[in-house]
């Protein structure tokens, strides 16, 4: 089974949320998804977050300046200062080309 996944660029974004402003922080992850997906490059997500916090969003490109792109888009870069300043205590964001993938369905 050839990965749909191999050659695409991972930003691998993990981190910790505040408990400030749930109702703004959920209308602004929303509004991100949605204008991450009309980028041009962009190929999905993947996200999952703790009771206690903790997250893990996985965004993939078609290549990296598809994601320097995004990370420079002007309304991206303003939800990040609104979650600097409000939505996360710390965060830190790795970036991987997927040289290969597995899965698995029952």
């Amino acid at each position: 089974m050839q990965d749909e996944r191999t050659g695409q660029t991972a930003v691998i974004f993990v981190s910790q949320r505040t408990e400030e402003d749930d109702v703004g922080y959920h209308a602004a992850a929303e509004a991100m998804v949605t204008l991450a997906a009309e980028q041009p490059g962009y190929r999905g997500i993947a996200s999952v977050r703790d009771g206690g916090g903790l997250g893990i969003t996985v965004s993939y490109w078609a290549d990296d300046a598809s994601a320097r792109a995004w990370r420079d888009h002007p309304e991206h870069c303003r939800i990040r200062e609104a979650g600097r300043g409000r939505w996360y205590a710390r965060y830190t964001i790795d970036v991987a080309t997927i040289t290969r993938g597995y899965g698995w369905t029952r």
